[in-house]
C-alpha cells in the first residue's frame, strides 16, 4: 500500500499546472527563479512557494550565487511521467510557449542579460 500512497502523493503533486510549467523550464538544465518568474508571467512569491513544495518532495534543488538562486531537477526521472501524460492528452509534439522563447529582455536574470549582450 505505501507504493500506491507514494504514487498518489506524486500525482497530487503533479496535478498543478504552474508546478508542471516550472519542470518544462528546467527540463532542459537550470534557471533562476527570476527567469522562470518572467517566462511564466508570474509573481516571484508565487513561483518560489510552487518551487519550494517541488523542493520539499525532492524533485528539484537550489543553489545560491550571489542574489540569483538557480534551481535544477534532482529526479530526471519525473519527465518520463510527465512525457506519458503529454501523450496521453494528445500533446506529444507541443512545447509550453514559454519554452520556445528566446532569452527576454524582461528578463533580469544574468543567462538572458549575456544572451542579450552577444
Amino acid at each position: 500500500m505505501d507504493a500506491l500512497e507514494n504514487a498518489a502523493a506524486l500525482f497530487k503533486l503533479l496535478s498543478h499546472p504552474s508546478r508542471l510549467a516550472i519542470l518544462e523550464m528546467l527540463r532542459d538544465g537550470e534557471e533562476c527563479v527570476c527567469h522562470m518568474t518572467a517566462m511564466l508571467g508570474l509573481r516571484q512569491a508565487y513561483v518560489s512557494q510552487q518551487l519550494m513544495v517541488l523542493r520539499e518532495a525532492g524533485l528539484v534543488i537550489d543553489r545560491r550565487d550571489g542574489w540569483n538562486i538557480y534551481y535544477h531537477v534532482t529526479r530526471p526521472e519525473v519527465y518520463a511521467v510527465l512525457d506519458a501524460a503529454r501523450n496521453m492528452v494528445g500533446g506529444q509534439h507541443e512545447a509550453p510557449t514559454f519554452i520556445l522563447r528566446s532569452r527576454s529582455e524582461s528578463c533580469p536574470c544574468p543567462k538572458c542579460q549575456a544572451a542579450l549582450a552577444v
